[in-house]
């Protein structure tokens, strides 16, 4: 039984490039040599176990072979799939039998140095070197035009630049943005998608650019603050943790409705011979619904009408809503003649 390359990197069987790197440089970090003085020789060897299964796992060649065959095909002692190998590795036959593929493992502090750009990021205590300047944290580019609403922009600058911090890699801060949302969405739910742009560091610590679609599901209910996170969503750079990506719901104007809490209020011009004798309100929901209100009540300045129910979701109640609450703005007549007043001084008298 030999070695378990994704136990000791962290990783399932299914695991993606992107999970390899994050791994490798977590596990990196926190085992290599110069970082623990007091327990050198255990960090030693972690170390040198986690560069080895990380240069196994992220070589589609190698990856393949161990996959099939274990540590002990991959080290010579199997057949492989088919020949013709990279760097690190090699064919060979011996005239007796099958071509065997043989994995030298390289040097585990020359894997980090490639990693990471540089080789030692602890201020040089031990075999691995001297340190390095860091570098400022630049956000990722989106956009959402293709989506849904034609957002377009990009994400602030983060972070800063200076001096390398010493021990664990720091993480850039997050990088927050608007995400406006119509009422309508809010009420029932929505969608949204975002293409975003970012740069990531290969194996071999060059930079590259990678376009993503995020996709957020907002919850009928939501309201305006409301947060949706994307972990290390940001640009990679040497030493650093990415930033977070935050988005943030705003909520549009909407024509006719207003949010209070989990209540919607609409506020209705009415005439005084309306609020007087009665009025009907015809209003359309935000999903579209019809509804008719019959006030048989005199409206006053400060009356208001509530009708359960038929105001927002509440996001941890989804089957309970808040009120409808209708207010009126009452227009009264600017003057009136003598022969009004007396009709309504007869009427009120």
């Amino acid at each position: 039984m030999g070695v378990d390359y994704y136990k000791i990197l962290q990783v399932d069987k299914n695991a993606k490039d992107d999970d390899l790197k994050k791994s490798y440089r977590k596990l990196a970090m926190k085992w290599h040599p110069d970082k623990n003085p007091n327990n050198k020789k255990e960090a030693e060897a972690k170390f040198k176990q986690i560069s080895e299964a990380y240069e196994v796992l992220s070589d589609p060649q190698k990856r393949a072979v161990y996959d099939q065959y274990g540590e002990e095909g991959l080290k010579g002692q199997m057949p492989p799939p088919d020949a013709g190998g990279p760097g690190g590795a090699s064919f060979f036959s011996t005239g007796d039998g099958p071509t065997t593929f043989r994995f030298n493992p390289r040097n585990a502090n020359d894997i980090f140095a490639e990693f990471f750009g540089f080789s030692g990021p602890f201020g040089g205590l031990g075999g691995m070197g001297g340190g390095g300047g860091g570098s400022g944290m630049r956000g990722s580019r989106f956009s959402s035009g293709i989506f849904g609403d034609n957002i377009y922009g990009s994400f602030g600058e983060g972070g800063g630049g200076g001096a390398m911090n010493y021990g664990a890699p720091r993480k850039a801060p997050p990088i927050e943005n608007r995400l406006p949302c119509s009422l309508e969405e809010l009420y029932k739910g929505t969608t949204k998608k975002m293409k975003i742009s970012r740069e990531i560091v290969d194996a071999s610590g060059k930079t590259m650019q990678v376009e993503e679609i995020l996709t957020i599901e907002v919850k009928p209910g939501w309201k305006k603050g409301t947060k949706i996170t994307f972990p290390e969503k940001g640009n990679e750079e040497p030493n650093i943790v990415p930033a977070d990506l935050v988005f943030v719901i705003d909520e549009k104007p909407h024509s006719l409705f207003t949010r209070d809490g989990n209540d919607l209020v609409v506020t209705l011009k009415i005439s005084l011979a309306e609020a007087l004798t009665g009025y009907t309100v015809h209003l359309t929901t935000l999903d579209g619904r019809n509804l008719t209100i019959l006030i048989n009540n005199v409206i006053h300045p400060t009356y208001e009408e509530v009708v359960p129910r038929e105001g927002m979701p509440i996001p941890k109640e989804p089957t309970k809503k808040g009120n409808l609450r209708i207010k009126f703005n009452i227009k009264f007549p600017a003057r009136l003649t003598a022969e009004q007043k007396a009709g309504i001084k007869k009427l009120l008298g």
